[in-house]
Parts: C-alpha cells; sequence; structure tokens
C-alpha cells in the first residue's frame, strides 16, 4: 500500500492564512492607539494656537473681552481644557489639556509680539528719523 505524502499537509494553508491574518490584526491593534495619541497631540497642539491668538488679540486690543476666558472658549471649542495662561504685556502663553485613551496630552503655545521687539515711539508707523 503506497501512501500519499502531501496527504498530510493538506489544510496547512488554511492554518498559515489564519495565523497571518492574526498577526496583522495583532499588529493594527497595537499601532491604532500609538496613532490616536499622536493624533490627538497635534489637534490640541493646533488648539493651543489658536487659545494663544486669541488670548493675544484680547490683549493687543484687537477684541474686547479678558484674555484668559477667550483662550479657555477657543479651547472648549476644540475639545481641550485650559490649564494655564499668562498674559504679559501682549503676549499670551497657554497649556492646554485633553485627554485620549487614558492619557494625558497636552501642549503649550506663546502668540504677541516677541520679547526682543521692544516698542518704540514713532516706530509703529515706520518712522525712521
Amino acid at each position: 500500500m503506497v501512501r500519499d505524502a502531501r496527504g498530510s499537509e493538506r489544510g496547512s494553508g488554511s492554518i498559515l492564512a489564519v495565523a497571518i491574518v492574526a498577526a496583522v490584526l495583532m499588529l493594527f491593534s497595537l499601532v491604532l492607539p500609538v496613532a490616536t495619541v499622536l493624533s490627538a497631540q497635534q489637534r490640541v497642539a493646533g488648539a493651543a494656537d489658536a487659545s494663544a491668538l486669541a488670548a493675544a488679540d484680547v490683549a493687543v486690543g484687537i477684541r474686547s473681552g479678558s484674555p484668559c476666558p477667550s483662550a479657555a472658549t477657543v479651547a472648549a471649542a476644540n475639545a481641550a481644557r485650559l490649564d494655564g495662561c499668562l498674559i504679559e504685556g501682549p503676549t499670551a502663553t497657554v497649556r492646554l489639556t485633553t485627554s485620549v485613551l487614558g492619557f494625558a496630552v497636552s501642549a503649550r503655545a506663546t502668540a504677541g509680539r516677541p520679547a526682543s521687539e521692544a516698542m518704540v515711539p514713532g516706530d509703529a508707523a515706520g518712522d525712521t528719523r
């Protein structure tokens, strides 16, 4: 009686395919949370920039109101929480935080006139006397 040597390997391709699919799903389940947190970091950074700009606009007098509540409103509109707000003349620095998948993601932004550019009388009009 002669037996077929390939008969014992029958069905091994299905097991290999299931193992490959399981490995891909496991890899995807590890990469997805990391990608979600990195995406949230970028979103919070953008919200921090917008909040700092809103606070600086109020500090300079472009908009009416108080700088920090304006920054908090913009932060809330971007699903973030204002953790810190510092106004130094026309410059505003804010810190925002949000929670994603149990991780606290925060960002800090500053907007306004740079410290190296001091206002000189007559400088705003381009006066070069």
